[in-house]
Protein backbone atom coordinates (compact mmCIF):
# COMPACT_ATOMS: atom_id res chain seq x y z
CA UNK A 1 0.00 0.00 0.00
CA UNK A 2 1.09 3.45 -1.04
CA UNK A 3 1.95 5.31 2.23
CA UNK A 4 0.38 8.92 2.35
CA UNK A 5 3.24 11.48 3.07
CA UNK A 6 3.44 15.31 3.61
CA UNK A 7 5.56 15.29 0.07
CA UNK A 8 2.20 14.04 -1.83
CA UNK A 9 0.10 15.94 -4.20
CA UNK A 10 -3.57 14.29 -4.52
CA UNK A 11 -4.41 13.76 -8.06
CA UNK A 12 -7.91 15.07 -7.48
CA UNK A 13 -6.50 18.15 -6.03
CA UNK A 14 -7.68 21.23 -8.22
CA UNK A 15 -6.41 25.06 -7.35
CA UNK A 16 -8.96 27.61 -8.43
CA UNK A 17 -10.30 25.10 -11.13
CA UNK A 18 -6.94 24.11 -12.33
CA UNK A 19 -5.26 21.01 -11.51
CA UNK A 20 -1.70 21.52 -10.18
CA UNK A 21 1.62 19.20 -10.13
CA UNK A 22 3.81 19.31 -7.55
CA UNK A 23 6.72 20.67 -10.40
CA UNK A 24 3.78 23.48 -11.04
CA UNK A 25 2.92 24.01 -7.26
CA UNK A 26 6.48 26.07 -7.21
CA UNK A 27 5.55 28.63 -10.34
CA UNK A 28 2.25 28.85 -8.62
CA UNK A 29 3.88 29.86 -5.49
CA UNK A 30 6.70 32.00 -6.56
CA UNK A 31 4.10 33.64 -9.12
CA UNK A 32 1.86 34.82 -5.86
CA UNK A 33 5.23 36.10 -3.82
CA UNK A 34 6.38 37.72 -6.67
CA UNK A 35 3.19 39.64 -8.29
CA UNK A 36 0.05 38.61 -6.19
CA UNK A 37 -2.40 40.70 -3.50
CA UNK A 38 -0.70 40.31 -0.15
CA UNK A 39 -3.41 37.54 1.12
CA UNK A 40 -1.61 35.81 -1.81
CA UNK A 41 1.92 36.16 -0.71
CA UNK A 42 0.88 34.39 2.09
CA UNK A 43 -0.47 31.23 -0.09
CA UNK A 44 2.68 31.21 -1.77
CA UNK A 45 5.25 31.60 1.41
CA UNK A 46 3.18 28.96 2.48
CA UNK A 47 3.63 26.64 0.08
CA UNK A 48 6.96 26.85 -0.22
CA UNK A 49 7.10 26.18 3.15
CA UNK A 50 5.08 22.72 2.56
CA UNK A 51 6.96 21.60 0.45
CA UNK A 52 10.79 22.39 1.15
CA UNK A 53 13.19 19.89 2.51
CA UNK A 54 12.26 20.58 6.55
CA UNK A 55 9.96 18.24 8.35
CA UNK A 56 8.16 21.06 10.08
CA UNK A 57 6.32 23.60 9.85
CA UNK A 58 7.13 26.99 12.25
CA UNK A 59 4.12 29.02 13.82
CA UNK A 60 3.35 31.42 16.16
CA UNK A 61 0.43 30.52 18.81
CA UNK A 62 -2.47 33.32 18.78
CA UNK A 63 -1.44 35.05 22.86
CA UNK A 64 -4.76 34.71 23.69
CA UNK A 65 -4.28 34.53 27.16
CA UNK A 66 -0.31 34.96 27.16
CA UNK A 67 2.51 36.35 24.83
CA UNK A 68 2.98 34.54 21.55
CA UNK A 69 5.45 31.81 20.68
CA UNK A 70 6.76 30.14 17.80
CA UNK A 71 6.45 26.39 17.80
CA UNK A 72 7.05 24.09 15.38
CA UNK A 73 4.72 21.67 13.99
CA UNK A 74 5.59 18.40 12.48
CA UNK A 75 4.00 18.23 8.89
CA UNK A 76 3.43 14.73 9.10
CA UNK A 77 1.24 15.30 12.06
CA UNK A 78 -0.55 17.83 9.94
CA UNK A 79 -1.41 15.31 7.64
CA UNK A 80 -2.76 13.12 10.16
CA UNK A 81 -4.61 16.39 11.27
CA UNK A 82 -5.75 16.41 7.78
CA UNK A 83 -7.03 12.92 7.29
CA UNK A 84 -9.22 12.81 11.03
CA UNK A 85 -10.74 15.82 9.48
CA UNK A 86 -12.01 13.89 6.57
CA UNK A 87 -13.00 11.50 8.11
CA UNK A 88 -15.04 12.83 10.47
CA UNK A 89 -16.56 15.46 8.04
CA UNK A 90 -16.58 12.81 5.17
CA UNK A 91 -14.95 14.62 2.79
CA UNK A 92 -14.59 12.45 -0.46
CA UNK A 93 -11.89 13.63 -3.14
CA UNK A 94 -13.55 15.54 -5.44
CA UNK A 95 -15.87 17.88 -3.07
CA UNK A 96 -15.32 21.55 -4.06
CA UNK A 97 -14.29 23.83 -0.77
CA UNK A 98 -14.21 27.71 -0.22
CA UNK A 99 -10.89 28.93 1.37
CA UNK A 100 -11.66 31.84 2.85
CA UNK A 101 -9.44 32.11 6.06
CA UNK A 102 -6.21 34.29 6.18
CA UNK A 103 -3.48 31.60 4.79
CA UNK A 104 -0.92 33.60 6.95
CA UNK A 105 -2.48 31.44 10.28
CA UNK A 106 -2.35 27.73 11.09
CA UNK A 107 -6.38 27.63 10.36
CA UNK A 108 -5.96 28.90 6.90
CA UNK A 109 -3.00 26.71 6.28
CA UNK A 110 -4.62 23.50 7.09
CA UNK A 111 -7.84 24.35 4.42
CA UNK A 112 -4.54 24.30 2.07
CA UNK A 113 -2.96 21.39 3.25
CA UNK A 114 -6.44 18.78 3.60
CA UNK A 115 -7.10 20.45 0.05
CA UNK A 116 -3.92 18.96 -1.01
CA UNK A 117 -3.50 15.63 0.67
CA UNK A 118 -7.60 14.82 0.43
CA UNK A 119 -7.93 15.60 -2.93
CA UNK A 120 -10.45 18.69 -2.54
CA UNK A 121 -11.21 21.14 -5.46
CA UNK A 122 -10.18 24.14 -3.77
CA UNK A 123 -11.42 28.04 -4.65
CA UNK A 124 -9.46 30.77 -2.28
CA UNK A 125 -10.89 34.27 -1.76
CA UNK A 126 -9.61 37.28 -0.05
CA UNK A 127 -9.99 37.06 3.34
CA UNK A 128 -13.17 39.28 4.55
CA UNK A 129 -15.58 39.68 7.41
CA UNK A 130 -17.93 38.72 4.61
CA UNK A 131 -16.79 36.32 1.97
CA UNK A 132 -19.62 35.03 0.41
CA UNK A 133 -20.80 38.31 -1.01
CA UNK A 134 -19.03 38.41 -4.17
CA UNK A 135 -18.62 34.29 -4.69
CA UNK A 136 -21.87 32.86 -6.04
CA UNK A 137 -20.61 29.59 -6.47
CA UNK A 138 -21.73 26.11 -4.62
CA UNK A 139 -19.38 24.56 -2.14
CA UNK A 140 -19.10 21.11 -0.35
CA UNK A 141 -17.23 22.27 2.76
CA UNK A 142 -16.17 25.84 4.23
CA UNK A 143 -14.52 26.78 7.34
CA UNK A 144 -15.44 30.33 8.67
CA UNK A 145 -14.89 32.21 12.06
CA UNK A 146 -17.77 33.35 13.95
CA UNK A 147 -18.37 36.96 11.97
CA UNK A 148 -17.76 35.26 8.82
CA UNK A 149 -21.26 33.47 9.71
CA UNK A 150 -23.17 35.99 11.12
CA UNK A 151 -22.21 38.14 7.76
CA UNK A 152 -23.30 34.91 5.72
CA UNK A 153 -26.65 34.18 6.49
CA UNK A 154 -28.18 35.23 3.83
CA UNK A 155 -26.31 33.06 1.10
CA UNK A 156 -26.33 30.35 3.91
CA UNK A 157 -29.75 29.67 3.70
CA UNK A 158 -29.12 28.95 -0.37
CA UNK A 159 -27.48 26.08 0.76
CA UNK A 160 -24.49 28.05 -1.04
CA UNK A 161 -22.29 25.54 1.47
CA UNK A 162 -23.38 22.17 2.64
CA UNK A 163 -21.19 21.53 5.53
CA UNK A 164 -19.63 24.27 7.25
CA UNK A 165 -17.42 24.49 10.35
CA UNK A 166 -16.97 27.35 12.52
CA UNK A 167 -13.96 28.13 14.68
CA UNK A 168 -11.26 30.66 16.01
CA UNK A 169 -13.37 32.31 19.09
CA UNK A 170 -17.07 30.97 20.66
CA UNK A 171 -20.00 30.64 19.14
CA UNK A 172 -22.20 33.20 21.69
CA UNK A 173 -26.05 31.98 21.68
CA UNK A 174 -27.36 34.78 19.92
CA UNK A 175 -25.49 33.61 16.54
CA UNK A 176 -26.40 30.18 17.39
CA UNK A 177 -29.96 30.59 17.32
CA UNK A 178 -29.52 31.83 13.27
CA UNK A 179 -27.47 29.31 12.94
CA UNK A 180 -29.33 26.41 14.05
CA UNK A 181 -32.14 27.07 11.57
CA UNK A 182 -30.26 27.07 8.35
CA UNK A 183 -30.93 24.05 6.24
CA UNK A 184 -27.08 22.91 5.99
CA UNK A 185 -24.38 21.23 8.62
CA UNK A 186 -23.00 23.13 10.74
CA UNK A 187 -20.14 22.32 13.06
CA UNK A 188 -18.43 24.21 15.80
CA UNK A 189 -14.88 23.30 16.24
CA UNK A 190 -12.66 23.31 19.71
CA UNK A 191 -9.13 23.27 19.07
CA UNK A 192 -5.62 25.63 19.36
CA UNK A 193 -2.16 26.15 17.41
CA UNK A 194 -0.70 23.73 19.26
CA UNK A 195 -3.38 21.09 18.39
CA UNK A 196 -3.19 22.04 14.50
CA UNK A 197 -7.01 23.39 14.74
CA UNK A 198 -9.58 21.34 16.04
CA UNK A 199 -9.38 18.03 17.75
CA UNK A 200 -13.22 18.09 18.46
CA UNK A 201 -16.30 19.26 16.69
CA UNK A 202 -20.15 19.51 18.09
CA UNK A 203 -23.34 19.90 15.72
CA UNK A 204 -24.83 23.45 16.38
CA UNK A 205 -27.15 23.36 18.56
CA UNK A 206 -26.07 20.41 20.89
CA UNK A 207 -23.71 20.83 24.17
CA UNK A 208 -20.98 18.53 24.03
CA UNK A 209 -17.99 18.31 21.88
CA UNK A 210 -17.23 14.95 19.94
CA UNK A 211 -13.48 14.05 19.73
CA UNK A 212 -11.92 13.40 15.84
CA UNK A 213 -10.32 9.81 15.30
CA UNK A 214 -7.46 8.76 17.04
CA UNK A 215 -7.89 11.54 20.02
CA UNK A 216 -9.11 10.63 23.75
CA UNK A 217 -9.54 13.23 26.61
CA UNK A 218 -9.60 13.77 30.13
CA UNK A 219 -9.56 16.43 32.87
CA UNK A 220 -6.83 17.14 35.31
CA UNK A 221 -7.57 18.23 39.17
CA UNK A 222 -8.60 22.11 38.01
CA UNK A 223 -11.25 19.88 35.81
CA UNK A 224 -9.32 21.23 32.92
CA UNK A 225 -9.30 19.21 29.24
CA UNK A 226 -6.02 17.60 28.77
CA UNK A 227 -5.75 16.18 25.21
CA UNK A 228 -4.26 13.02 24.24
CA UNK A 229 -3.79 12.62 20.29
CA UNK A 230 -0.80 10.92 19.46
CA UNK A 231 -0.96 11.93 15.91
CA UNK A 232 -0.70 15.10 16.27
CA UNK A 233 1.27 15.12 19.07
CA UNK A 234 4.04 13.01 20.77
CA UNK A 235 2.97 14.03 24.50
CA UNK A 236 -0.82 15.05 26.48
CA UNK A 237 -1.68 18.47 25.88
CA UNK A 238 -2.64 20.06 29.04
CA UNK A 239 -5.29 22.81 28.16
CA UNK A 240 -6.43 25.71 30.78
CA UNK A 241 -9.83 24.92 29.41
CA UNK A 242 -12.24 24.02 31.95
CA UNK A 243 -14.94 21.05 30.58
CA UNK A 244 -17.46 18.99 31.89
CA UNK A 245 -15.85 15.43 31.13
CA UNK A 246 -19.07 13.04 29.62
CA UNK A 247 -16.20 10.57 28.18
CA UNK A 248 -12.82 10.09 26.99
CA UNK A 249 -14.44 11.26 23.52
CA UNK A 250 -17.13 13.80 24.86
CA UNK A 251 -16.99 17.27 27.38
CA UNK A 252 -18.99 20.01 27.14
CA UNK A 253 -16.82 23.52 26.88
CA UNK A 254 -17.34 25.94 30.62
CA UNK A 255 -14.65 28.68 29.88
CA UNK A 256 -11.04 29.35 30.57
CA UNK A 257 -9.26 28.38 34.15
CA UNK A 258 -7.46 31.62 34.36
CA UNK A 259 -10.44 33.72 33.69
CA UNK A 260 -12.27 31.98 36.54
CA UNK A 261 -13.71 34.49 39.30
CA UNK A 262 -13.84 33.26 43.28
CA UNK A 263 -16.95 35.86 44.45
CA UNK A 264 -17.04 35.28 48.25
CA UNK A 265 -16.58 32.13 47.89
CA UNK A 266 -18.55 31.34 44.89
CA UNK A 267 -16.94 30.43 41.33
CA UNK A 268 -18.30 32.39 38.30
CA UNK A 269 -17.10 31.61 34.74
CA UNK A 270 -17.42 34.46 32.57
CA UNK A 271 -17.76 32.95 29.20
CA UNK A 272 -21.43 31.25 30.90
CA UNK A 273 -22.38 34.56 31.94
CA UNK A 274 -21.68 36.25 28.37
CA UNK A 275 -23.21 33.70 26.82
CA UNK A 276 -26.20 34.42 28.76
CA UNK A 277 -26.44 37.92 28.25
CA UNK A 278 -25.11 37.71 24.31
CA UNK A 279 -28.34 38.48 22.49
CA UNK A 280 -29.01 41.37 25.40
CA UNK A 281 -25.62 43.61 24.55
CA UNK A 282 -25.53 44.79 21.33
CA UNK A 283 -21.89 45.55 21.58
CA UNK A 284 -18.27 43.42 22.33
CA UNK A 285 -18.15 42.97 25.83
CA UNK A 286 -16.56 40.73 28.59
CA UNK A 287 -16.59 39.76 31.81
CA UNK A 288 -13.62 39.80 33.90
CA UNK A 289 -12.90 39.69 37.92
CA UNK A 290 -11.64 42.42 40.04
CA UNK A 291 -10.21 43.09 43.62
CA UNK A 292 -13.63 43.06 45.92
CA UNK A 293 -12.42 44.33 49.97
CA UNK A 294 -15.90 42.31 50.57
CA UNK A 295 -16.13 39.37 48.24
CA UNK A 296 -11.99 39.01 47.36
CA UNK A 297 -13.39 39.67 43.53
CA UNK A 298 -15.89 40.85 42.05
CA UNK A 299 -17.69 40.34 38.38
CA UNK A 300 -17.09 43.23 36.48
CA UNK A 301 -18.75 43.94 32.93
CA UNK A 302 -16.49 45.51 30.25
CA UNK A 303 -18.81 47.23 27.33
CA UNK A 304 -16.44 48.41 24.37
CA UNK A 305 -17.01 51.68 22.49
CA UNK A 306 -18.89 55.08 24.66
CA UNK A 307 -20.95 55.10 27.73
CA UNK A 308 -24.71 54.21 27.03
CA UNK A 309 -27.33 53.09 29.80
CA UNK A 310 -27.75 49.49 29.57
CA UNK A 311 -31.25 48.69 31.25
CA UNK A 312 -30.99 46.95 35.20
CA UNK A 313 -33.63 44.15 33.32
CA UNK A 314 -30.73 43.22 30.76
CA UNK A 315 -29.73 41.25 33.80
CA UNK A 316 -32.78 39.49 35.08
CA UNK A 317 -31.04 36.26 33.03
CA UNK A 318 -28.83 35.95 35.45
CA UNK A 319 -28.51 34.55 39.06
CA UNK A 320 -28.31 37.14 41.58
CA UNK A 321 -24.15 36.00 42.12
CA UNK A 322 -23.65 36.32 38.91
CA UNK A 323 -24.66 39.80 37.83
CA UNK A 324 -22.20 42.21 37.55
CA UNK A 325 -21.39 44.65 40.27
CA UNK A 326 -19.84 47.54 38.04
CA UNK A 327 -19.81 48.42 34.24
CA UNK A 328 -16.49 49.75 32.82
CA UNK A 329 -16.72 51.04 29.00
CA UNK A 330 -13.27 50.92 27.20
CA UNK A 331 -12.71 52.82 24.18
CA UNK A 332 -10.97 50.07 22.19
CA UNK A 333 -10.56 46.61 23.42
CA UNK A 334 -7.03 44.98 22.53
CA UNK A 335 -6.96 42.23 20.53
CA UNK A 336 -4.69 39.09 18.96
CA UNK A 337 -3.89 39.46 15.50
CA UNK A 338 -7.02 36.98 14.83
CA UNK A 339 -9.55 39.34 16.45
CA UNK A 340 -9.64 37.85 19.79
CA UNK A 341 -9.98 39.89 22.18
CA UNK A 342 -7.06 40.47 25.22
CA UNK A 343 -9.03 40.74 28.33
CA UNK A 344 -5.92 41.56 30.50
CA UNK A 345 -4.54 44.27 28.23
CA UNK A 346 -7.90 45.87 27.25
CA UNK A 347 -8.19 46.71 31.01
Amino acid sequence: MLKITYKNIHNRFKLNGYHITRDEIFYVAYCFIKEGEPFEQHIGNFLLDWFDDKSYIELSTSGTTGTPKVIKIKKQAMLNSSIATGDFFDLKPGDTMLHCLPTNYIAGKMMFVRSIILGLEMKFVEPSSDPLKKCDDEFDFCAMVPLQAKNSLEQLKTKQIKKLIIGGVKVHKALEEELVKLPIEIYETYGMTETITHIAAKKIGEKAFTVLPNVKVSADERQCLVINAKNISSHEIVTNDVINLISDTQFVWEGRFDNVINSGGIKLIPEQIENKLSNLISRRYFIYGCPDDTLGEKAVLYVEGAFFVIEESVFNVLEKYEKPKEIVFIPKFKETPTGKIRRKESL
